[in-house]
Formats: C-alpha cells, structure tokens, sequence
C-alpha cells in the first residue's frame, strides 16, 4: 500500500550525509518531483541553517508549501538536516531539543501488525476477528491497540453500522480486557452526526482515543463530538501547518494531537506544533504508519516531548522491514516500550543495497463506494 520514500542528502564533508522520510501513499511519483522542484533551492547552501532553509522551502516558489504533496517533501528534507545537525553536534536528535524528557517511549500496534488486510479490510461483521487481532497484539507484547472498528457511512444512516462498531469493539474488550489501552480510527469515514452516534456509542468502552471521527475539515464538528463524550478525540494527520492545527486547538476540537512528522513539514514545524499543543495542554502522538525513517523521527521526537503519550507503530507490513534499516533505539518485545537511541542524529543507517531490491511498484487502490453505488472515504 505504501512505497518508502527515503530523502538523502549529502555534504562537502566526506562521508557526512542525512536521511529524512517522505512517504505518502498513492502519491509516490508527486512527492519525488515535489523533491527534486525543491532541491533547485537546496543545493550549494549551508546545511546548519535549518530554519532558513524550512522557510525558503515554504515561502519561495510563490506557493506556500502547506499542501500535502509539498508539505511531506519539506517534510523529509527537513528530518534529513536535522540528522546531520545530530551528526555534526555528536548527539541524537533529541539532545539537540533540550535532551530526553522521559526514559521510555510506549509503542501501539496496529491490529495484525501493520498487514494491510488485517488491518485495513477485516469486516466489522467479523466481530470474532477483531478480537483474535487484539489477542494476538497482547501476546506479542503491546500494551495498546489500534483498530478500524467503524465502517464508511453514508452522511446519516441507521443503527446497523453503529451496532456493527460496537460489537467489534465489546469483542475486544471482552477478549483483552480492562488493562489494554484500544483506540478506534474512524479514518474520517463519517460526517459530523455520524461520528457523534460512533462517539456516544463507543464511549461506554473506555476507549484510549477515537480517532477522526469525522472530517479534519469539520472543526465545528470535531468540537462538538469532543464535548459531547469522555473518550478522548484524536486527530490532526491530515493537518499539515502550524495555522490549521490552531484553528483545530482553538475550537476544542481534540484532547490528543497526531500531527505526522513526515507530513506537517519535519521536526521544524512539528516542534511549532507540540508548542502550542502544549499551551492548550493538549497531548501528542503522532501519526506514523509509514516506514523506519518516520519511526525513528518519531521517537527522537517523543523523548524531547513533555506532552508525547505515545508512538504509533507498524512492525510486520513487510517481512524485509529490518533488512533496510540499522536503528539506534531498542524495542523491549515484553513490554514495546523504546530506549532512547544513543547515535548520532536519527540513529539509523540505510542498507541501499537492500533498498534496490524493492523498487517503486504501484501502489494496490483502496476504494469505498456505497451501497447505492456513491464515492465513500477510505
């Protein structure tokens, strides 16, 4: 479903290089021209001056880089620059922030790891399944758990989605019980009424977050449901600047912030972000589906974060996944909680012999349509 898209930059200073992130699926081909427009205004300048460049990047060109397309090419230059600023200063990332803030970070999974048709096209007629995923999560050492329990939606429809939710999410519970932390990702399916029913619904359970449970775009709405129940609201992937999250924090539309490093402009904006997050006392965990580079960001992040709860993460969509990537954090497979990474800037190194041998493919279409033959949202 996803083609990684890795940033490398390169120095005068032999052997210095950096590596940044920038996938988006089903606009591969987009995010690598949006790269190369930019490079245009890269090459030749000093790789310290990070903000000067952010802002070249995003003022210049005429067209401010808040698009998603441009954002997530920003985006992946800008986590490349601050791993050679980490190399240059000796240090992870995060020391460069003011060092670590916490000892370790808890990693969530997605139901079946990360497969997409686990995770993606199980049916919430398959209550039973749902809750075998969860199971299977507990035993492989997570603590927390996100699931797609909510179907697309026509803008109002009845109470047979609604119930079908619920008894997806009664397995799970029912299966796991009260100590494991699950989170529901509405995926922005519904529309405004449709999300409160999920909402009010599903608030019975506990949840650790609902996840977009209605259009980024709907602030009114997002504000409304998040007044209306306990279970706290999550959402911001889908934002990717600093205004668009202060409309959203300004509105009460969400207790949890998943701003996604490799979409809202790198660890520059992002940092802008978890700020102002911070001064509505708001709590971050960031959107992070995508491959080991945004993994590795994300946790940098997250140890320089006072308000990051908790990193999202996706651990068997590939079998090679390990193969491409040496990491500097390590994973406690009894409990998923991370150490923080103790080499320079990201940590990682990229295995580009590796990386050769799984060149772009298309990506495989994810598509809704409604029962009377309608586009839906995936």
């Amino acid at each position: 479903m996803r083609n990684w898209i890795f940033v490398k930059i390169t120095t005068d200073q032999p052997g210095l290089i950096g590596w940044g992130e920038a996938t988006l699926e089903w606009h591969t081909r987009g995010v690598v021209g949006s790269i190369e427009d930019l490079a245009q205004l890269l090459i030749g300048q000093d790789a310290s001056r990070i903000e000067y460049l952010w802002q070249m990047m995003w003022r210049q060109h005429f067209w401010h880089g808040n698009g998603i397309v441009r954002s997530t090419a920003i985006a992946g230059i800008d986590l490349a620059l601050w791993d050679i600023a980490g190399k240059v200063a000796g240090v992870p990332c995060h020391q460069l922030w003011g060092g670590a803030v916490r000892d370790r970070i808890r990693l969530y999974c997605h139901l079946g790891g990360g497969r997409m048709e686990d995770f993606y096209e199980t049916s919430v007629h398959e209550a039973k399944r749902f809750a075998e995923l969860a199971v299977q999560a507990v035993e492989e050492g997570f603590s927390a758990v996100k699931t797609m329990a909510v179907p697309p939606t026509m803008p109002i429809e009845g109470l047979k989605p609604v119930k079908a939710a619920e008894a997806c999410v009664a397995a799970m519970r029912d299966a796991v019980g009260e100590s494991i932390d699950i989170a529901v990702d509405c995926h922005a399916r519904p529309s405004p009424a449709m999300g409160l029913r999920f909402a009010e619904a599903l608030d019975q359970y506990g949840l650790y977050f609902l996840e977009e449970p209605c259009w980024p775009e709907c602030v009114d709405g997002l504000a409304k449901i998040n007044s209306r129940v306990v279970t706290p609201i999550a959402t911001g992937e889908r934002l990717t600047h600093l205004a668009a999250f202060r409309d959203v924090f300004a509105a009460g539309g969400c207790d949890i912030c998943q701003l996604d490093i490799t979409h809202c402009g790198g660890f520059t904006e992002a940092r802008r972000i978890a700020a102002l997050a911070d001064a509505y006392r708001i709590a971050l965990a960031p959107h992070n589906p995508q491959g080991p580079v945004s993994t590795a960001a994300s946790l940098e992040f997250g140890f320089s974060q006072p308000n990051y709860i908790i990193c999202e993460s996706v651990h068997a969509d590939v079998p090679w996944r390990h193969d491409v990537v040496s990491e500097g954090f390590t994973v406690d497979p009894k409990t998923r909680t991370v150490q923080p990474n103790t080499r320079p800037g990201l940590g990682i190194s990229i295995n580009e012999k590796e990386v050769a041998r799984h060149p772009f493919q298309q990506e495989l279409p994810q598509q809704v349509f409604y029962q009377d033959g309608s586009v839906g949202d995936w």
